[in-house]
């Protein structure tokens, strides 16, 4: 009998993890990808020596790296060269005011105690709570596809909903523990960046806090890349097949079913069609009206993670006193959220995240050299421009400045920005976001758009449109349960 014959579209986190995946239980396995390389939205810029990473930069939750590297008999250490950093971060709260955020519990729990009194017991309580939300969250809800209310329907799960805070707000649970500003800050910042505002994201997402000053920052030597390139090499051990710079038109179908993709000038068959492109792309762009789930109405419904305005310099020679990840929250964190999520515009006044990976990394930039990525987040759906870019550039360039001391006016080699317009045309994103859906309680679990097609039944969906969400491990996640789920499907209907 011949091997049932997989399409993947998107060489994403999600994209490999799946087709990785296919290919391992014996699937053949093809894998479409409109740019030149694999990564997706974490993609990779080489230039004179210097080499940047476009897309995420934080390296968070490591096990669920080692976790899927295991399903192949493999570790991380087989690929790349992992550390954590210490400190994880700095925050920047005012001129000549900053914390750093230690690796060490102990040193955290110091930290904490001589900003708010009391607050150290506080704070072990708080990570208490979260390490057990991260462990039920990742054991329980995380992994499971959430097509149907059923899958909750089980007493000891339904009663873990409540344990976890899945229905009560992220910016209150925290305030039920700690008053003092810099501490809230320290514990809401990783949501602003993920998707959503502390008040509108529910407490489960405390589980992040247990990520971050728990399980630690950390770093493959080499950048994130390394980690496409490993999911890549798999890929290719595994027997995936890739077609570079081939952007798929459609998604043929016939009596409900999935029998082909257009990509080029030339049509592929498939038993199975797993996509990992943008949900609104595949829906809105590559399926005939009939075949899609979701209507206009319901997308332009649906509130979005912020976009992101990055820029991507290179110096001639180094800054001082910083960080590898700092954060800059000198001004108001609420205003900012308001202006992506409540009344979207680009912001009077941003906060603003630097990556600064040549602190830790020398072997990415010329000797003497230093590569900064500053990044805005920005409310999806605005409109862009380059005289835009070079306003904000300016604005950043004059608050680091102030806030670290560092005048890189005269220093910068060369520079690059990248922003709404970009993800859109690169990635095919919706109204040019950076993350996906934004993690709010009514789009969560069942409340995200389905894995699994409600039209055309051997097409799934993986990525950060659909369960679990957004960010790099969940990507991988979801390439996984998506795998899950067409090999059931596979296995039952041919």
């Amino acid at each position: 009998m011949r091997n049932k014959k997989v399409i993947v579209i998107g060489a994403g986190f999600a994209g490999l993890s799946a087709a990785s995946l296919m290919a391992k239980n014996g699937y053949e396995v093809h894998l479409f990808e409109k740019n030149n390389i694999p990564g997706g939205r974490v993609a990779i810029w080489q230039i004179d020596g210097f080499t940047f990473d476009m897309g995420p930069s934080w390296y968070w939750m490591p096990e669920v790296f080692e976790e899927f590297f295991a399903q192949f008999n493999k570790k991380v250490s087989d690929y790349y060269s992992l550390s954590r950093l210490n400190p994880s971060y700095r925050i920047y709260f005012a001129e000549n005011d900053f914390i750093d955020i230690p690796a060490s519990l102990v040193e955290l729990e110091s930290l904490f105690e001589s900003i708010e009194p009391g607050s150290s017991k506080k704070l072990k309580e708080f990570l208490k709570l979260a390490e057990y939300k991260y462990n039920t969250g990742m054991k329980e809800y995380v992994i499971k596809p959430s097509l149907s209310v059923t899958e909750y329907f089980d007493f000891s799960l339904l009663k873990e909903t409540f344990r976890i805070q899945l229905l009560q707000s992220l910016k209150n649970h925290i305030r039920k523990y700690f008053s003092h500003p810099k501490l809230i800050r320290i514990l809401e910042f990783p949501v602003l960046f993920l998707g959503s505002t502390p008040a509108q994201s529910p407490a489960l997402y405390s589980m992040m806090n247990y990520a971050d000053l728990v399980l630690g920052t950390w770093y493959p030597e080499g950048g994130i890349y390394k980690v496409v390139e490993a999911m890549y090499k798999i890929a290719l051990e595994n027997g995936v097949q890739f077609y570079f710079n081939m952007p798929v038109k459609s998604i043929n179908t016939k009596n409900g079913k999935a029998v082909s993709v257009s990509a080029g000038s030339e049509e592929y068959f498939a038993d199975a069609v797993i996509s990992g492109s943008d949900y609104h792309h595949t829906e809105t762009k590559l399926l005939n009206s009939a075949d899609r789930s979701y209507s206009d109405k319901y997308w332009e419904s649906r509130i979005m993670s912020p976009s992101s305005l990055l820029f991507y310099i290179a110096l001639d020679g180094k800054v001082q006193n910083i960080r590898h990840h700092s954060l800059f929250f000198d001004e108001s964190f609420d205003d900012h959220a308001s202006q992506i999520y409540g009344n979207p515009q680009w912001p009077e006044r941003p906060l603003f995240y630097l990556s600064a990976p040549t602190q830790t990394d020398s072997t990415i930039a010329p000797a003497g050299k230093e590569i900064l990525t500053f990044l805005i987040p920005l409310a999806s759906g605005l409109k862009d421009s380059a005289e835009l870019h070079e306003k904000y550039f300016r604005i950043i360039c004059e608050r680091f400045y102030k806030l670290t001391g560092n005048d890189i006016s005269g220093k910068i080699l060369f520079k690059r920005s990248f922003c709404l317009d970009d993800f859109t045309n690169n990635y095919n994103s919706f109204k040019g976001n950076a993350y996906g859906l934004a993690n709010t309680l009514s789009q969560t679990a069942i409340f995200k758009p389905k894995m699994k097609s409600k039209k055309v039944e051997n097409l799934f969906y993986a990525g950060q449109h659909t369960v679990p969400g957004p960010g790099v491990p969940p990507a991988i996640i979801s390439g996984q349960i998506a795998a899950s789920e067409a090999g059931k499907y596979l296995k039952n209907h041919l």
